[in-house]
C-alpha cells in the first residue's frame, strides 16, 4: 500500500495552514502600521469586514480602516492567539482570540474579542472573504484588566457600545 497520495494531501494541508497563519500575521501588521493598500490585497474583491461597521468591497473597506482615526482610534496593536483553522478544499474558517491594546480618544484602552474569518483560495493564495470581529470587552486600561471584567454585562456593553 502506497502512502504517497496521503503524504501529498498532508503536505498540502500543512502548507495551507501555514499560508493562513501568515495571512493573519500580515493582516495584523498592515492594520497596525496603517498600510491600507497592502491590507486590501488580503481580501477578495467582494470581501467584507464585519465588526464595528460592515464595509463590503475593497473601496469601502479601505475607507473604513483609514477612517478609524477620525473615530478617535489613533493607535492599536493586535495580538492574536489560539488560531484554529478548518480547511475544506479551497475554503476555510479561522477562529482566534484577539487582545488589542489601543488608544481611544487619547485614553489608553484595552479590547478583547474573537475573530471568525471565512477564507477562500484563489489563484493559489488564501484571501479573506469575510473578516468578522466581535469584542467582548472594551475599556480604559486604568480601570484594570482582570478576569472579573469579562462578565456578561461587560460583553453586552462592548457589543452595544463598541
Amino acid at each position: 500500500m502506497s502512502t504517497e497520495p496521503d503524504l501529498a494531501a498532508r503536505l498540502t494541508r500543512l502548507e495551507d495552514l501555514e499560508a493562513i497563519r501568515a495571512l493573519d500575521a500580515r493582516y495584523c501588521r498592515h492594520l497596525d502600521d496603517g498600510n491600507w493598500d497592502d491590507l486590501m490585497t488580503l481580501f477578495t474583491d467582494d470581501g467584507e469586514f464585519d465588526g464595528l461597521s460592515n464595509p463590503r468591497g475593497k473601496i469601502e473597506m479601505r475607507a473604513f480602516f483609514a477612517g478609524l482615526a477620525d473615530g478617535g482610534l489613533t493607535s492599536f496593536w493586535h495580538f492574536i492567539t489560539n488560531l484554529e483553522i478548518e480547511i475544506d478544499d479551497d475554503t476555510a474558517v479561522a477562529r482566534s482570540f484577539l487582545w488589542q491594546p489601543c488608544v481611544l480618544d487619547g485614553v489608553a484602552s484595552i479590547a478583547a474579542g474573537r475573530y471568525t474569518d471565512e477564507l477562500v483560495k484563489q489563484d493559489g493564495r488564501w484571501l479573506y472573504r469575510v473578516k468578522r470581529v466581535r469584542f467582548h470587552f472594551f475599556g480604559p486600561l486604568a480601570d484594570g484588566w482582570d478576569e472579573n471584567r469579562f462578565a456578561l454585562d461587560s460583553a453586552r456593553a462592548a457589543a452595544v457600545n463598541p
